[in-house]
C-alpha cells in the first residue's frame, strides 16, 4: 500500500536538497522573488497593509517589513508583507492562484530570523511551490465555483511546507506542519475587490510560518489531513471529484518546470489579461475614442465571468475585478496600469459612461491546456459610424510561460514598482540580488540594502 499524501509531502520536504533542484527551476524562482518583492514594495504604501500593521502592532523582532523597513516578529512580518504583496493584484499567477505573494513573504520572514542562506531560500520556494502544485493538480474543477479563493486555501499549505524546509524539520514534523497549514486554509471569493482579498495572502503566509513553528515545538496534527475523507481535499472540492488516492509526484516530477509563473503586465485580475492584450493591440491598429464607441463585446470563460464580479465599479479596488473597467481603461487611457487603478480615474465621467456599453459573453468551451479558461478570448468593438473591429483570438497573454516577459521587461516593472513604493532604494541592486538569490550569503543581504535607502 502506497504512503498517504500528507506523509509523502512531509517526506518530500524533509529530504529536499538544494543540489537536487533542476537549474532551470531556479529561473522561475528568480522571477518569483523579484516580481513579488517589487509588488510588495509598491503595495506597501496601500491602506490594507497599513491597517494590518497598525492592528497587529507587532513587537520588535528579526524580520524586516517591506524588505528594508522596521524589523518585527517573523509571523507578523509575513502577514503584513503578504498583504502588501497582493494589495495591488499585480503579483504573479500560477497554480490557480498567486503563489509568490504567499511563499516569498513567509520565506523572507523566517529566513531572516533563522539566518538561512540564499540557496536555502530558493529551495524553500520550490518546496512550497511543489506542495501547492501537488494539491492543485488533483482537483479537476475550479475552487472558484465553490466560492473559495485558491490563494488563501492552497497558500497556507504551501507556505507551511516552505517554512518546514527552512526549519529543517524531519518527515514526521514536516507532515504535521503541512497538516497544520491545511487547518488554517481560508479565503472567500465574495471578498474580491476589497482589502480582504490581499489579506488572504498575508494570512496564508502567517499560517505557514506558525504551522512550521508549532510543529517544530511538538504540536501534533493528523498525518492524513490532506487525503482523509473529512480532510482538506474533500472539504474544499466543489463536487468531491478530487483525487485523494494517487501517489504523490513531488520530487519525482518538477511541476515548476511545466507550469512556471505568469507575470502580470496589468494590476488587474488575471482573468482580464487576455482581453486587455487583445483590445490594446486592436486599438493600436484602429484608434477609437470613447465617444466613438457604440458597444464592446468580450468573450471569455464562464469561470472568468464569475471572478470578474464588478460590472459598475466605483473604486480602484472594485475595478480590479471588472472586465467593463478593463475595456474602458484601454479606450480612455490606452493602458491599464497603476495610475488608472485609482478611485479618481475609475470615477471619471468618460470611464463611467463606457461601462454599460461593455457586454461580457461567457464561453463554456474548455481550454484543453489551461483549467478555467476558454480556448481563446475575443474583443469586438462596434463604433457609432458603423465599423466592426474584431481583435485576434487571444490564446496566450503576455507574461505567461508561453509568452514570457524578457528580463528587461521584468526589470522595467520592478523599477516602476519601487518608484511607487520606495524610490530611495537602489532598484537595480535589489533586482540583481533577487535574480541570483541562491548566491546570496543569507537573507539579511536584502535588509542590509537599508543603508542605500
Amino acid at each position: 500500500m502506497s504512503q498517504g499524501l500528507t506523509r509523502s509531502l512531509g517526506e518530500f520536504v524533509s529530504k529536499l536538497r538544494v543540489e537536487a533542484i533542476p537549474s532551470e527551476a531556479l529561473d522561475w524562482v528568480h522571477t518569483g522573488f523579484a516580481d513579488c518583492v517589487g509588488t510588495l514594495i509598491a503595495g506597501s504604501v496601500e491602506e490594507a497593509p497599513a491597517i494590518v500593521h497598525k492592528t497587529l502592532a507587532p513587537p520588535p523582532g528579526e524580520a524586516s517589513l517591506y524588505l528594508v523597513g522596521p524589523r518585527v516578529a517573523a509571523p507578523e512580518a509575513a502577514w503584513i508583507n503578504g498583504t502588501a504583496a497582493h494589495a495591488l493584484d499585480f503579483d504573479d499567477v500560477a497554480l490557480r492562484g498567486h503563489p509568490s505573494a504567499v511563499l516569498v513573504p513567509a520565506i523572507l520572514a523566517e529566513a531572516e530570523t533563522l539566518r538561512a542562506t540564499g540557496a536555502q531560500m530558493a529551495a524553500a520556494y520550490v518546496a512550497g511551490y511543489e506542495t501547492w502544485a501537488e494539491l492543485e493538480w488533483r482537483e479537476p474543477q475550479q475552487l472558484h465555483e465553490k466560492g473559495w479563493h485558491p490563494t488563501g486555501v492552497y497558500g497556507a499549505v504551501g507556505a507551511a511546507a516552505a517554512c518546514a524546509f527552512l526549519r529543517g524539520l524531519d518527515a514526521e514534523r514536516a507532515t504535521y506542519a503541512i497538516a497544520l497549514g491545511a487547518s488554517q486554509s481560508a479565503g472567500l471569493m465574495a471578498n474580491f475587490g476589497t482589502m480582504t482579498k490581499p489579506f488572504h495572502a498575508g494570512r496564508s503566509a502567517h499560517a505557514g510560518v506558525m504551522a512550521a513553528r508549532l510543529a517544530a515545538a511538538g504540536l501534533t496534527a493528523s498525518p492524513d489531513a490532506l487525503e482523509h475523507p473529512q480532510g482538506f481535499l474533500s472539504a474544499v472540492s466543489p463536487t468531491g471529484k478530487v483525487d485523494r488516492a494517487s501517489p504523490a509526484t513531488a520530487g519525482r516530477e518538477w511541476r515548476i518546470l511545466r507550469q512556471g509563473l505568469s507575470v502580470k503586465k496589468y494590476p488587474l485580475c488575471y482573468c482580464t489579461h487576455r482581453a486587455l492584450d487583445g483590445v490594446l493591440d486592436l486599438l493600436a491598429e484602429h484608434p477609437v475614442s470613447a465617444r466613438d464607441v457604440k458597444s464592446i463585446r468580450v468573450s471569455t470563460s464562464r469561470r472568468n465571468t464569475k471572478v470578474l464580479r464588478n460590472d459598475r465599479p466605483q473604486t480602484g479596488l472594485e475595478a480590479k475585478f471588472s472586465m467593463q473597467f478593463a475595456m474602458a481603461s484601454a479606450i480612455v487611457a490606452r493602458r491599464a496600469g497603476l495610475d488608472e487603478l485609482t478611485d479618481a480615474f475609475v470615477q471619471r465621467p468618460e470611464v463611467q459612461a463606457l461601462l454599460p456599453k461593455v457586454t461580457v459573453e461567457p464561453d463554456d468551451r474548455p481550454d484543453p491546456k489551461r483549467s478555467g479558461a476558454a480556448p481563446w478570448d475575443l474583443v469586438v468593438i462596434e463604433t457609432n459610424d458603423g465599423r466592426r473591429l474584431e481583435s485576434r483570438r487571444i490564446t496566450e497573454e503576455r507574461g505567461s510561460p508561453e509568452l514570457p516577459l524578457t528580463r528587461e521587461e521584468l526589470w522595467a516593472k520592478f523599477e516602476r514598482c519601487l518608484a511607487v513604493g520606495n524610490p530611495r532604494l537602489d532598484a537595480r541592486a535589489v533586482f540583481d540580488a533577487l535574480m541570483s538569490i541562491e548566491r546570496q550569503r543569507d537573507a539579511r543581504a536584502f535588509a542590509r540594502l537599508k543603508a542605500a535607502a
